[in-house]
């Protein structure tokens, strides 16, 4: 993507990143480099699971002190924040660990951000506006989605307003990031679809994005093709070794590629539903996903052959525009194939919320880099197509492909600018 002007480019994550099976047993020689006591913050589930004392025994067989707090909840307040900084401060802890996904290791961010810089969590939303490093994090990861685990990202819902605040900050990039397969073995089928379809909808918007450049290409296109191949499998059976140890690569490259191009108009829109109705982050996305790109489609098309290529779709023959369309066919059927709802009318979002959404989605910090420009009535366009859209559609969808084929090349009849569209792939 061509840039006007001069343009920096950066690249952040963690300064060690340790991956595979076996890798959370060093968290403990891992936080003893940091300080003597460890907070572990982590969600009521992985306490009552026996996963957080793990954690505990690996930290004390290294001779630290641990205190779990398992105050994170699914799309973490700010009100969770300063439940665990007082947890923090209350038990003298000098050190950081996150266990869990992305609520977990934003929950961790939030409550290191306000010990090493003070104030309240609401005074950093944005960009870069921290003054002082954060106390040292490591973080655990357990899902193969969020990446918040090695991101600059931190999303915490503000309670007052219910809108969800991007705290975007190279300062609150956690220390170490694990991704540990074994970790991730349990994982419910529904959730690992969830997370799965978060970390597809990071690559892509992250591939599209305004700000992508040759790393985070490699790494966006990689982690597509690694979620193509594997997020069936790991849903089908969470047992599957493979398919967990792939997909924890598939969403840390995809957390590689986003934490330095960004996001677009899919995540901005995905805040507001769950700060809202306090819906699953990656559901949303999933949701979102293929009707935002649908939007986008024109700004980048030939983008939008690289990831039909990616995820596996033969676009042979075909013009860009028919490959595109495939590429977004695609996105559907695999959401469809891990269980994804259909619409945002399953999960119980009402057309009367959509404008407001709307317009908080267009303040989001992820809108900036969407290859795009929307004005407020599109998105409420967008949102109530996804209120409504059926997997049915899919069918109808097919068929009209298989009829513009037997006709010639599907982009014949566009004119003018959009001509490149009609261009036949070798």
């Amino acid at each position: 993507m061509s840039k006007i002007g001069e343009t920096i480019f950066s690249f952040f994550m963690p300064r060690v990143n340790l991956m595979g099976a076996g890798s959370a047993k060093t968290v403990g020689e891992q936080a003893k480099k940091f300080g003597s006591k460890a907070l572990i913050v982590t969600d009521a589930f992985l306490a009552k699971s026996g996963m957080a004392e793990q954690i505990v025994e690996y930290v004390r067989k290294a001779g630290m002190e641990a205190v779990v707090f398992p105050g994170a909840e699914p799309n973490p307040t700010d009100r969770n924040v300063h439940d665990g900084l007082k947890a923090l401060q209350d038990n003298h802890c000098d050190v950081i660990i996150s266990l869990g996904g992305g609520s977990s290791h934003d929950t961790a961010k939030g409550i290191g951000i306000v010990a090493g810089n003070g104030g309240h969590i609401r005074d950093y939303e944005g960009l870069d506006k921290m003054t002082q490093p954060m106390l040292p994090l490591i973080a655990v990861n357990t899902t193969a989605g969020t990446a918040s685990e090695m991101t600059r990202f931190c999303i915490i819902t503000n309670t007052d307003t219910h809108v969800k605040m991007a705290i975007v900050d190279w300062q609150c990039t956690p220390n170490i990031s694990i991704n540990d397969p074994l970790m991730m073995m349990d994982m419910p089928a529904s959730l690992t679809a969830a997370t799965g379809m978060d970390a597809l909808t990071h690559a892509i918007e992250a591939y599209v994005s305004t700000l992508a450049t040759p790393v985070t290409d490699a790494s966006a296109l990689m982690a597509i093709q690694l979620i193509s191949k594997n997020l069936r499998q790991a849903v089908a059976n969470g047992k599957n070794f493979e398919a967990r140890d792939k997909m924890a690569y598939a969403e840390f490259l995809a957390g590689m590629a986003f934490n330095n191009a960004s996001l677009g108009y899919v995540h901005a829109m995905a805040h507001q539903l769950g700060g809202f109705y306090n819906l699953p982050h990656g559901v949303c996305n999933a949701i979102l996903l293929p009707h935002v790109e649908e939007f986008n489609l024109i700004a980048c098309p030939d983008r939008f052959v690289d990831i039909a290529k990616a995820l596996g779709e033969n676009v042979a023959g075909m013009s860009i525009r028919e490959a595109a369309d495939v590429a977004i066919r695609s996105i559907r059927q695999l959401s469809k194939d891990v269980g994804i709802p259909s619409n945002l009318a399953e999960l119980g979002v009402k057309s009367e919320d959509l404008r407001i959404m709307a317009e908080n989605a267009m303040k989001d910090a992820c809108s900036l880099t969407n290859p795009r420009s929307a004005k407020v009535e599109d998105i409420i366009k967008i949102f109530q197509k996804a209120l409504i859209c059926q997997y049915g559609e899919l069918k109808k969808y097919s068929e009209a492909t298989k009829t513009s084929h037997s006709h010639g090349r599907h982009g014949a009849e566009v004119h003018g600018d959009n001509e490149v569209l009609t261009q036949e792939i070798a």
